[in-house]
């Protein structure tokens, strides 16, 4: 007897279907524009330039990075707007072509009643035209 043998029938010993959650953390780009801004001070504080060159060439970068970032978020907003602007629209779109729809589907309906109506009567007329002509051929007989 195998020593594992006698812990099979335990229902808390058998294997079980479990999950592995693997969670994944993306830097994103707000580390990577921080990584950039410290490696650039880094660099113009190693290198061979005066303070007064270095504080002009920062003053010049941060200009520079200020502007990228202002054309950026102009770029991001004019794309969220016409984003919204086409979906927008196409939701509208879909609104007018469902109230086409039921409208349409009302028409039908109606005719298709009118229709009907119209049948009845002429059966209905029909039906006492005959009744009439059994009354009166039933009378003379």
């Amino acid at each position: 007897m195998d020593e594992y043998d006698s812990y099979d029938d335990e229902p808390y010993l058998l294997e079980r279907p479990y999950v592995i959650v693997e969670r994944r953390e993306s830097a994103g780009i707000g580390s990577l524009i921080i990584g950039l801004a410290l490696g650039a001070g880094v660099a113009l504080l190693l290198a061979p330039q005066s303070g007064e060159e270095t504080r002009r060439v920062i003053a010049k970068r941060a200009r520079r990075a200020q502007e990228a970032a202002q054309d950026f978020v102009e770029d991001v907003s004019g794309t969220v707007a016409d984003k919204f602007q086409e979906v927008r629209a196409s939701v509208e779109e879909r609104i007018e072509a469902t109230l086409e729809a039921v409208d349409a589907g009302k028409r039908q309906v109606t005719n298709a009643f009118d229709a009907g109506r119209a049948a009845a009567r002429q059966t209905r007329g029909e039906l006492e035209h005959r009744i009439a002509e059994r009354k009166a051929a039933y009378k003379d007989s």
